[in-house]
């Protein structure tokens, strides 16, 4: 399973997002620091969820890290996140 892949399934299971986009965007910071050859480094994430109703962006972001887990979290270089109800 790719990493793109354990995202997705992990967030899923964790949040139920009635919108999820998970987009591998590693091939724009080639070059840059933490580049991995064969992508999968840098990720932007997209997610719609009732989880984060009443939830400050800190807790929110704490949530995905949590459903993600350390060892997943580990691999990625960079996350950037628009999370929303």
């Amino acid at each position: 399973m790719t990493r793109t892949e354990q995202i997705e399934t992990r967030l899923r299971e964790a949040l139920s997002p009635r919108e999820l986009t998970v987009h591998d965007d590693s091939e724009s910071h080639r070059g840059h620091a933490g580049y991995q050859e064969g992508g999968e480094s840098h990720f932007h994430v997209i997610i719609r969820s009732d989880a984060f109703q009443g939830q400050s962006r800190i807790a929110r972001h704490r949530l995905v890290h949590k459903a993600l887990g350390p060892e997943l979290v580990a691999q990625i270089h960079a996350l950037s996140m628009d999370l929303d109800t």
